[in-house]
């Protein structure tokens, strides 16, 4: 099959087997396959995603040593392995979470050379881990499910609840899903926060309440008229004469460094920060300030079937307009280009390709 192989801080799109399903496995031709962030870094900094991932308690696999890439995917059956239940006609159109299982070992789809993701013409995936697309769904759309998944999580994680204030920082696919989550929960006031305007649009899109340029103005100088106290006094104070206050919480969705001191310094007494953004690099906080604050700070990775599974159901009964946000459609021969644009945030938000 045609493929993209990693290379050293590149992709070569050249001809590579074809993935054979093993026991409990579907063979599915690629119908559309996102370009997620993770995959830029990896390609961009190997050493600190192998790193990151070894330490993490992953099994890392070098980018250099040659993988295809691919883990927010839609498909189509093409074959079953043995052992399958052929619960899907072979034509079906199929997504699901990228957890690759099977005789060969477990491994995340397109991160591990068992398991090429979507940056290739075929794909061999978890028969039992595979849902149906929905009937009149777009399979663009149906890979956006992936990301998206990610953002349900990390509000599930969260533990917001109705009349918290939601601050997401970073307003790519991830962050943008964590909106699109906030709004179908009914949770607000969600204040999206991103300096490129095509990203604040999609998330106005999504229903974010207001969006903020931080070139321009603060995220965190709204406590007060938002209603939640800033200091660890206030709150205190609060809570003695027995007076309703909120609580915030705030998503940190970018992922470089510098960020998460700069969250810790302004959030608001007793917030919740949720660290969604996988930052590589190493990086400088002030623990004391977290402490002084009180400040609950979660990481959050991935998504759980059930929660793809959600989310999934959720775009394809309009409630998140994930296909709102694909601002583009590559072929394979189109990646590098893509890639190039993508790292300029002003450019794009979510990039499909077509093999």
């Amino acid at each position: 099959m045609r493929a993209a192989l990693t290379a050293d801080r590149t992709m070569i799109v050249t001809e590579v087997p074809d993935p054979v399903p093993l026991e409990g496995q579907l063979l599915v031709r690629t119908l559309a396959c996102g370009i997620c962030g993770s995959d830029l870094h990896a390609l961009q900094d190997p050493d600190a995603f192998v790193e990151t991932t070894r330490r993490s308690g992953g099994t890392p696999y070098d980018p250099r040593d040659g993988l295809v890439f691919g883990h927010e995917f839609a498909g189509e059956i093409v074959a079953y392995g043995p052992g399958t239940e052929r619960r899907l006609p072979v034509g079906s159109a199929v997504c699901g979470p990228p957890i690759g299982i099977g005789p060969q070992g477990a491994g995340i789809i397109g991160y591990a050379p068992m398991y090429p993701g979507g940056y290739g013409e075929y794909m061999i995936l978890t028969e039992g881990l595979t849902l149906p697309v929905p009937d009149g769904l777009d399979p663009k759309a149906a890979a956006v499910t992936e990301p998206f998944a990610v953002g349900t999580r990390a509000v599930r994680r969260s533990g917001i609840a109705d009349g918290d204030v939601a601050v997401v920082l970073g307003l790519g696919p991830i962050g943008l899903g964590v909106v699109a989550a906030l709004k179908a929960r009914g949770i607000g006031p969600v204040l999206a926060v991103d300096f490129a305007a095509k990203r604040r649009a999609l998330a106005e899109g999504l229903g974010a309440d207001e969006t903020i340029d931080p070139a321009t103005a603060s995220p965190y100088e709204r406590w007060a008229d938002l209603g939640v106290p800033t200091s660890t006094v206030d709150r205190i104070a609060a809570e003695l004469f027995g007076t309703s206050v909120r609580s915030a919480v705030v998503f940190e969705c970018v992922g470089v460094p510098g960020v998460l001191n700069q969250v810790i310094d302004g959030a608001p007494a007793g917030a919740t920060v949720m660290v969604v953004g996988v930052c590589m690099q190493p990086d400088l906080v002030e623990p004391g300030v977290a402490v002084s604050k009180e400040l609950t700070i979660r990481g959050t990775f991935g998504a759980l079937p059930a929660e793809y599974g959600a989310t999934l159901q959720a775009i394809a009964d309009g409630r998140v307009d994930a296909g709102s946000i694909i601002t583009g459609t590559v072929g394979l021969d189109g990646l590098t280009d893509a890639f190039a644009r993508l790292s300029r945030p002003d450019a794009d938000a979510k990039i499909i390709v077509v093999p």
